[in-house]
C-alpha cells in the first residue's frame, strides 16, 4: 500500500510530482497562488486541492481525506523570500512570513504524520527572529518540531546537481519524524557527474524570436536526460500525451537586447558586458539600450553549454540567455532545468505578467519557485526505505 503524503505551500506540483514517481500518494495539497493551484490540478487530478491561505485551513477541509490513523508524511516549503540573500530587500523584512514553518507542523500534528520533510534556501539558517536579535528562526522552528513530537529529526544541505537535476541548486532540508528509534538519513548523491545544459536541452528545437512560431516537434538527438523527461512510464503521468512538445514558444525581444545578447559569450553576464565596455563606448551603447543604465549582477547569463545551470529562480526569464542562440529560454527549457517531465503543463496564469506580486504567478514564476522533481523523487524514494524499515 502506497505511503500518503500531503503537500503544504504545493506551488505547482514539484515535490507531488517526484514523490508520484518514487511511489508515494499526495491526498491533500495547499496553495494560495491560483495560477499553481490551476498547474496543480491539472497535472494530479487525483489530489483535493484546498485553494487558500495556509493559515485560514480547518481540520474539516484536511480530515475527510486522510486515513483515520493518519498520514505517513507532511512536505512544508514555505515561501523562501523573507530567508533569501538573492534579495537584500526582502531578507530585511521580518514579518509573518518567517514562522509559516508553523502551519506545517499544525496540519502535521492535525493528520498524525509520522514525519515532516521542510524545505527552503540555506539562507534560513542565518536568519534571526527580529532585528539585532540572537535567536535563530530555525532554532524556534526545531524547538516547536521538539515539542509537537517531533524530537527526531536531521538537517542537510543538499545540491540538486547531485541528483541528476541539470542545475546547481542548494537546498535546506529538515526531516523529522515521531518515532525516537527511528535512524533517520538523506538521500545520497545519485550522480558524480553533473547534467549539463546541453544534455538537458537535448532534443529541444530552436524558437526564433519575434516570429510567434512555437516548436511543436522534437529534433536532433536526446541524452539520458532528456529520454528520462519524456518517459513518461517513469513519472507516471501523462498516459496518451508527450507526441509533442509544449510551452516550446518564442519569446518577444527588442532589437537592441538581441545586440545585447550576441556579444554575450559563455559563461557571461551584463556584469560582464558593463567591465568590457568603457568610458564613450559604454555611454553609446546606453544610449541605444544595448546596454542598460544600471547594471544588474544577476541578468543575461549565458549559459554554459558542457556545465550545470546556476540556480533557476522565479526570475529565470531575465536571468539565463540560451547558450547558442541570442534569445531568453523557453518556458519548457527553464522546465528541463528544473527536471519538470515534458508531460506537464503548465496550466495556470499567464505567460508573462510583471514581476511585483505575489498574487499572481507566470509560468516562468511558477517553475523557478518548485521544488526540483527529481531531487523529490529521491526524497521519496529514502522516506518509503525509512517507513518501510520502521515497519
Amino acid at each position: 500500500m502506497a505511503l500518503t503524503h500531503i503537500d503544504c505551500f504545493s506551488g505547482p506540483g514539484g515535490i507531488c510530482t517526484g514523490f508520484h514517481a518514487a511511489g508515494i500518494k499526495t491526498l491533500v495539497a495547499i496553495e494560495y497562488i491560483k495560477s499553481c493551484v490551476e498547474t496543480y490540478s491539472a497535472n494530479h487530478p487525483e489530489v483535493h486541492v484546498i485553494y487558500s491561505d495556509i493559515r485560514n485551513v480547518t481540520a474539516e477541509e484536511i480530515l475527510p481525506y486522510v486515513p483515520k490513523e493518519g498520514v505517513d508524511i507532511v512536505s512544508s516549503g514555505m515561501p523562501c523570500e523573507t530567508f533569501s540573500t538573492a534579495g537584500n530587500t526582502s531578507r530585511s523584512f521580518y514579518d509573518e512570513r518567517q514562522f509559516l514553518f508553523r502551519e506545517g507542523i499544525r496540519i502535521a500534528k492535525l493528520t498524525n504524520a509520522k514525519m515532516i520533510l521542510f524545505e527552503n534556501v540555506p539562507a534560513i539558517t542565518t536568519k534571526t527572529t527580529a532585528r539585532g536579535a540572537t535567536d535563530l528562526i530555525v532554532n524556534v522552528l526545531k524547538r516547536e518540531l521538539e515539542a509537537a513530537g517531533y524530537e527526531n529529526y536531521i538537517e542537510i544541505v543538499l545540491n540538486a546537481a547531485n541528483y541528476g537535476v541539470p542545475q546547481r541548486r542548494n537546498r535546506f532540508f529538515i526531516l523529522a519524524a515521531k518515532d525516537k528509534n527511528l535512524r533517520l538519513t538523506y538521500p545520497l548523491p545519485t550522480c558524480k557527474k553533473e547534467v549539463t545544459v546541453a544534455e538537458a536541452l537535448a532534443g529541444l528545437p530552436n524558437v526564433i524570436p519575434n516570429t510567434d512560431i512555437s516548436s511543436t516537434q522534437y529534433a536532433g538527438s536526446d541524452s539520458l536526460f532528456s529520454k528520462k523527461m519524456r518517459n513518461n512510464s517513469f513519472w507516471k503521468l501523462g498516459k496518451g500525451r508527450n507526441q509533442t512538445i509544449s510551452y516550446q514558444m518564442p519569446m518577444k525581444h527588442r532589437a537592441y537586447t538581441l545586440e545585447r545578447f550576441s556579444l554575450l559569450k559563455q559563461g557571461e553576464s551584463l556584469k560582464d558586458l558593463f567591465e568590457r565596455y568603457e568610458g564613450e563606448e559604454r555611454e553609446a551603447m546606453q544610449e541605444r539600450r544595448v546596454l542598460p543604465r544600471r547594471m544588474f549582477i544577476k541578468r543575461n547569463y549565458r549559459l554554459k553549454s558542457d556545465e550545470a545551470a546556476p540556480t533557476v529562480t522565479s526570475h529565470c526569464l531575465d536571468e539565463f540567455v540560451h547558450p547558442m542562440f541570442d534569445r531568453a529560454l523557453t518556458v519548457r527549457e527553464c522546465a528541463r532545468l528544473q527536471s519538470f517531465p515534458d508531460c506537464y503543463d503548465f496550466a495556470g496564469g499567464p505567460y508573462l505578467v510583471p514581476h511585483i506580486e505575489r498574487a499572481v504567478q507566470d509560468k516562468y514564476e511558477q517553475i523557478g519557485d518548485a521544488v526540483p522533481p527529481l531531487l523529490a523523487y529521491e526524497w521519496g524514494k529514502k522516506i518509503i526505505e525509512l517507513l518501510e524499515e520502521d515497519k
